[in-house]
């Protein structure tokens, strides 16, 4: 069976990160400008830190890649780390001759802790590092990667704010494709003009108090055929794996496909999608509460996604902590940092939910080549009589 996978490697401060994406069909065509879009959509949002005033972040491919097409072979993509430089040192793969201070000072909400626990260092930066929200250039390399199947597949994956701090966005009902053309020029990606403007005001508030702020983004992906996923097994529901793919990006703590919060408190005869057949439309439904997706496959409606960000854990102003050499009360570590990074944990969500699509059409239409791909696709179509 034909399937995709990724891994990232790299920390934070590092030379660079590393995605590898094994699983593409040979011939696909890659777009490189779109590829360089989508790592510098990772890069918006009011609220960033200096970091981004540093990186410019672009796709290296070193492998699985000849003249702009997919070979059938692992794809290896590497992003630069161009403040690396002022790291070196502390950084080096290799023992070097100055003295490299350590870090004692764990942050609460931040792996740190728990990190040098579980894998016996002194130091914190040997867990911070790799579980800093920096890894995530490379999952959005690698989602930039599974967009570029999905957009042969006929498939687009978008994603506004809903929320940040206490400023929530006016629900639009059913958005299109077509919606979130301009979302990047809102400067914290809600497609609400005046929650946008309340959102910037709520940052620069809780900024100036040494706040960092939470919130939630919303991911839309549209132009998917029913059956992507199965209720066949745990480890094959598409809620499932979205769910996991969510919640393994920094900060998230709540995922929700469709209005998973909603339905809980209604009876069930407002909670359902009813079903409908028509010689034009064939089978649609009139809403979509179920997000998409019904007994852990998707049903051809467009997939809902929201996250739950909790705030950043490196605060301007730290919270207590305790020395992990002499146990004494301390500051925690204070770090550079954002303010709030729930316009870019949205682009991300949208990587992730991409490499999760991307396997479940690799898993059910195989090929090798993405013509075969797309022929497997077209018979399904057919098959099922499927419209859109």
């Amino acid at each position: 069976m034909a399937t995709l996978r990724f891994t990232t490697a790299g920390e934070s401060h590092g030379p660079g990160l590393v995605a590898i994406v094994e699983g593409l069909p040979a011939g696909l065509e890659l777009d490189r400008d779109r590829l360089d879009r989508e790592m510098a959509r990772r890069q918006l949002g009011h609220g960033r830190g200096g970091r981004m005033k540093i990186e410019s972040d672009s796709v290296e491919i070193r492998s699985g890649v000849r003249h702009g097409r997919t070979l059938g072979s692992p794809v290896a993509v590497l992003v630069a780390n161009r403040d690396y430089a002022n790291w070196e040192e502390r950084m080096s793969p290799w023992p070097v001759d100055a003295a490299v201070e350590e870090v004692h000072t764990p942050r609460p909400g931040h792996a740190d802790l728990a990190g040098l626990l579980k894998y016996g260092h002194s130091d914190v930066r040997n867990v911070l590092e790799r579980a800093s929200a920096r890894e995530t250039a490379a999952r959005v390399a690698a989602g930039a990667l599974a967009k570029e199947l999905l957009h042969t597949f006929g498939v687009s994956v978008h994603s506004h704010v809903v929320q940040i701090g206490s400023v929530r966005a006016t629900e639009r009902p059913d958005p299109s494709a077509e919606d979130f053309t301009g979302v990047d020029e809102s400067p914290v990606r809600c497609l609400d003009p005046r929650a946008s403007e309340a959102m910037v005001a709520e940052i620069d508030r809780l900024r100036k108090a040494n706040e960092s702020l939470g919130g939630v983004f919303e991911v839309r992906a549209f132009g998917l055929v029913p059956g992507l996923g199965s209720h066949v097994g745990w480890d094959e529901r598409l809620d499932s794996r979205l769910a996991q793919a969510l919640v393994s990006i920094q900060a998230v703590k709540g995922v929700s496909v469709g209005e998973a919060w909603e339905v809980a408190g209604r009876p069930g005869s407002e909670s359902h999608d009813e079903i409908f057949w028509s010689g034009e439309q064939g089978w649609h439904r009139e809403t979509n509460r179920a997000g998409g997706v019904e007994g852990g496959t998707s049903n051809g409606e467009p997939l809902t996604v929201l996250a739950a960000l909790k705030p950043i854990s490196t605060l301007t102003k730290p919270l207590r902590s305790v020395d992990t050499e002499t146990m004494e009360p301390a500051e925690a570590l204070r770090e550079r940092t954002d303010s709030t990074v729930v316009p870019a944990a949205g682009v991300v969500g949208e990587a992730m939910t991409a490499l999760v699509l991307a396997r479940c059409y690799r898993e059910k239409f195989g090929g090798d080549h993405i013509g075969d791909a797309l022929g497997a696709l077209s018979a399904y179509r057919e098959r099922i009589g499927w419209r859109r």
